[in-house]
């Protein structure tokens, strides 16, 4: 019998505000009343201008502190041309807090993120950062481990309040597919089952409680159908075929393309998934776009009361293409370029206290 061994972490939250009023940061600029934006964005092994010995090869000769300040300048022109201010920035693939901190204060600074949120697992290369203009509350890092195996990157947990409703946030970048499909899939639903199991929490304390999850999933939202449902995976369809496979297993999410989200064949929270609506991808692999970076939304934000969702695209804007019409990597050795990933724009409406 397998044992699961669930390890909660204090998360450091770094608090760049010098001069606060009332709990809200001066000086920012303070989301717009009734709208909250949410940016998900694998921005492709962003490095400080330091050599720590976790840097990948590429990153060692010749990388230096002007080119890591220089890409610090492309990311915030880019996320400047999308003509939105996210109220928060999800951004997968920053090696520390350090690159938040530098963002929040250099190149992203007239946006007014004074909340920082970082998250790895110790000897990783990479982490997970977020920037928020609203203030980011009981934050957690969860890391599992399964009879050895370890989801070699944690899921990041947080809660923010806007117009008086709590939201919980998870941060997340599943394992790659490096190594084969179906012989990674057990390390991603590691990293679902961590989700899993802090939804069951959630709920049984406050069960109408919005949750998000985001990120980097490394899966496909019809991943199951791909593999011609020849195993289980991370993310699975309410369909008969899938919930008899997954009997009396929980390291899974459930998906749906109904608002509000709903299983017939599953117990238990069910997420609306967007890209069930969205064409293309965000992520472009041998000529083929892939579904792996998502926003799962759960029922509450469709029952017409406090936050619901209003739209999700994938952000296609020149400056995060090549002329393929595909995502323009980041090159570090000439500097061109700026990420493999395209990120994702939420959009959630609060009808009652919008204008």
């Amino acid at each position: 019998m397998r044992r699961w061994l669930l390890f909660f972490m204090a998360a450091l939250v770094l608090v760049g505000c010098s001069v606060c009023e009332n709990g809200q940061a001066v000086g920012g600029n303070k989301a717009d009343a009734g709208v909250l934006t949410i940016i998900s964005w694998n921005v492709q092994a962003v490095f400080d201008g330091k050599e720590d010995g976790v840097e990948y090869r590429e990153y060692t000769d010749g990388w230096i502190q002007e080119k890591y300040l220089a890409r610090l300048n492309t990311i915030g022109a880019a996320l400047d041309s999308i003509g939105v201010i996210p109220d928060i920035l999800n951004l997968v693939e920053v090696e520390n807090a350090d690159v938040l901190e530098d963002l929040s204060k250099g190149a992203l600074a007239k946006h007014g993120y004074y909340w920082t949120f970082f998250g790895h697992n110790k000897g990783s290369a990479l982490g997970i950062g977020v920037l928020s203009r609203l203030p980011l509350t009981n934050t957690q890092v969860h890391s599992a481990h399964n009879d050895g195996l370890i989801a070699p990157r944690p899921v990041l947990e947080a809660q923010v309040i806007a117009e008086e409703q709590t939201i919980v946030l998870f941060f997340c970048h599943w394992k790659s597919k490096i190594g084969g499909d179906a012989e990674t899939e057990l390390s991603r639903r590691l990293s679902a089952r961590v989700i899993a199991r802090r939804i069951q929490e959630i709920h049984d304390e406050t069960p109408n409680t919005p949750i998000v999850v985001m990120g980097d999933l490394n899966e496909n939202h019809d991943e199951f159908f791909r593999q011609d449902g020849a195993y289980i995976t991370a993310l699975l369809p309410d369909h008969p075929t899938a919930a008899e496979m997954a009997q009396g297993l929980t390291d899974f999410l459930v998906i749906s393309a109904d608002k509000p989200p709903t299983a017939v064949h599953f117990p238990g929270p069910t997420f609306y998934s967007p890209w069930v609506e969205m064409e293309g991808g965000s992520y472009n692999y041998r000529k083929s776009w892939e579904t792996i970076d998502h926003f799962l939304l759960s029922a509450p934000f469709f029952d017409e009361t406090g936050w619901d969702f209003a739209s999700c695209t994938v952000i296609r804007h020149p400056s995060f293409l090549n002329k393929y019409r595909t995502p323009y990597s980041y090159n570090p050795k000439t500097g061109d370029g700026l990420s493999d990933h395209l990120p994702l724009l939420l959009t959630l409406n609060n009808k009652e206290t919008g204008n």
